[in-house]
């Protein structure tokens, strides 16, 4: 009989529920569920993507230094470059590292440039200048992404947002949040409280990561399954456009949830990674902040088993389930190696326990949500499909196990150099790409250049992250992974990104996903907006002299 116990020595709530309905249980269930547990714990770079910098982007020099300073408010803190100019201080390529460079150290720039505007004013000065002189931009958020998006290739003059953080209304009524694109995602959320609200969007990078990129990215996050996606919850956008105006372009900023006059112009900057625009401010629908929070974490055997409680999580607890995540054994230890984590878990049967799933609910009565995930668990005891299980009593209890979730990607960055994939497929095919991965190392004879593949993910969307740890970014192993990922996908109907982007990282493998009459009209889009293709270059879409249909030959290797 499997094991759920309390987070906390306390007596368990399933107890108290089943005593308070007077649920008939046998003998050793109800041993089972006045069980008890301890408290738990506190809880060298390189890119596939080779591309030759165009001779069409002009080369700064202090002329444009000192235009830019002459155009920015502040321009000591405002305008940071190793270019010797009139009216500023020269700073060393080493003080500009943090925007070159992205957090995992894979992909690094060489911008000798780094304007920090502090109002769309100053951003369509910025876009109207670079346009007339031919100069390439890069816009840049909290630096958080995964595929390289956020940092220049070359010298691209870097547009960061971080100045401009003004949460310009917030409506207690409608929930309806004005803010600019810099404004940091925890920040935002924390302002949404005190009215009773909440972000619709929650990532394990919101105390750094800004909502300017989170739109840029479309990034879906941990309660995707609940809210939804940014398509949905974001009414109106700020966007400045690459023209030699700097047009300032506003849809939908009155905050109406219904306007069907034309097009619906803000969905095509949703995603498209500041290719066509750079977002400086966003009007989004804040959903209510639940008045029940409840959480379990339960230990299974099998993927299978992860699938089987997916489908019963659905069935019992339908509108009030707000996350379903899962984690396999290898992630599972490598966190709690490096938090020092107190397993969560003890006695029982641990070489059953291969997968872990986190089921989050969110609602407005306690007692209801209580006796509808009461009535789940229930269920999964009866049919013996999980192994163990913790269910926290307390909001420090509940952080703790969502840390044993988000502290994944930290934790893989302090074992050595991560390869990071994010991709969406059917849920029955997902982990079935982790084996594959193990399996393609050892048939490679590569396996020592591995130190762990672990799989997690949001079983709800279909959304898997495989992390490939390496003692180091390496050529080879890079073929190794690329693109026969993203053949692997591809043959299961998936998508090669399902929330991180593309940056330079996939832009030369989006024919896996697109077919190519879509980037077609995509690169007519882009064309569109962005008529010399300063924005982001070398980024999102494929080269035009690249191939966009998928190749089986890596697969077949």
């Amino acid at each position: 009989m499997a094991l759920l116990r309390t987070a906390c020595p306390l007596t368990s709530c399933l107890a108290l529920v089943a005593r308070q309905r007077a649920i008939a249980l046998p003998r050793a269930q109800r041993r089972w569920l006045l069980r008890q547990t301890r408290s738990l714990a506190t809880v060298a770079p390189h890119s596939h993507h080779q591309v030759q910098r165009s001779k069409r982007f002009k080369e700064l020099n202090a002329s444009d230094v000192e235009a830019f300073r002459s155009m920015l408010s502040k321009s000591d803190s405002s305008v940071l470059t190793t270019i010797e100019a009139k009216g500023g201080k020269t700073l060393t390529a080493d003080e500009l590292t943090p925007f070159n460079h992205d957090w995992m150290q894979k992909y690094k720039g060489d911008s000798k440039l780094v304007l920090k505007p502090r109002s769309t004013e100053e951003v369509s000065k910025i876009l109207a200048y670079c346009v007339k002189n031919k100069i390439a931009m890069v816009p840049q958020g909290g630096n958080t992404g995964l595929v390289g998006g956020s940092v220049p290739i070359w010298d691209e003059v870097v547009i960061s947002l971080s100045g401009m953080d003004n949460i310009r209304h917030f409506d207690p009524i409608s929930g309806v949040m004005t803010a600019d694109a810099g404004c940091i995602l925890q920040v935002l959320d924390d302002r949404a409280a005190k009215e009773g609200f909440m972000m619709p969007l929650d990532l394990g990078a919101k105390g750094s990561c800004q909502i300017g990129g989170n739109l840029a990215t479309n990034a879906g996050g941990l309660r995707l399954l609940r809210y939804g996606n940014l398509h949905g919850s974001v009414l109106g956008l700020e966007v400045v456009l690459p023209d030699e105006r700097g047009t300032v372009l506003k849809v939908g900023m009155g905050g109406l949830r219904k306007d069907n006059t034309g097009y619906d112009l803000k969905q095509l900057f949703i995603g498209s990674e500041g290719t066509l625009g750079l977002i400086t401010a966003v009007s989004i629908l804040t959903p209510k902040r639940p008045a029940s929070v409840n959480v379990a974490m339960l230990a299974l055997s099998s993927y299978e088993a992860v699938q089987k409680v997916y489908i019963e999580t659905r069935s019992h607890l339908a509108e009030i389930l707000s996350a379903f995540e899962f984690v396999d054994q290898e992630a599972f230890e490598l966190v709690l190696s490096h938090t020092g984590t107190k397993r969560p878990f003890e006695g029982g049967k641990p070489d059953a326990r291969q997968f872990y799933v986190l089921i989050e609910t969110s609602g407005s009565k306690k007692e209801h949500d209580d006796e509808k995930l009461t009535g789940l668990l229930e269920d999964l005891m009866e049919k013996e499909i999980i192994v163990d299980g913790v269910l926290a009593q307390d909001e420090t209890q509940l952080q703790s196990l969502w840390s044993l979730r988000e502290s994944i990607p930290e934790a893989a960055g302090k074992l050595g150099k991560t390869y990071k994939f994010d991709v969406s497929m059917p849920v029955s095919e997902m982990y079935g790409l982790v084996e594959a991965t193990r399996q393609r190392f050892k048939d490679q004879g590569m396996a020592d250049e591995i130190r762990e593949v672990v799989g997690y993910g949001h079983i709800g969307d279909g959304n898997l992250h495989l992390n490939v740890v390496a003692k180091r970014f390496d050529q080879s192993i890079e073929d190794v992974l690329e693109p026969w990922v993203f053949e692997y996908v591809s043959q299961r109907n998936g998508s090669i990104s399902a929330e991180h982007g593309l940056g330079q990282q996939k832009a030369p493998f989006v024919g896996y996903s697109q077919a190519p009459e879509s980037i077609a009209t995509m690169r007519a889009i882009k064309a569109l907006f962005d008529k010399q293709g300063l924005l982001q270059p070398s980024k999102y879409l494929p080269a035009a002299d690249e191939g966009v249909e998928a190749s089986s030959e890596a697969f077949k290797q």
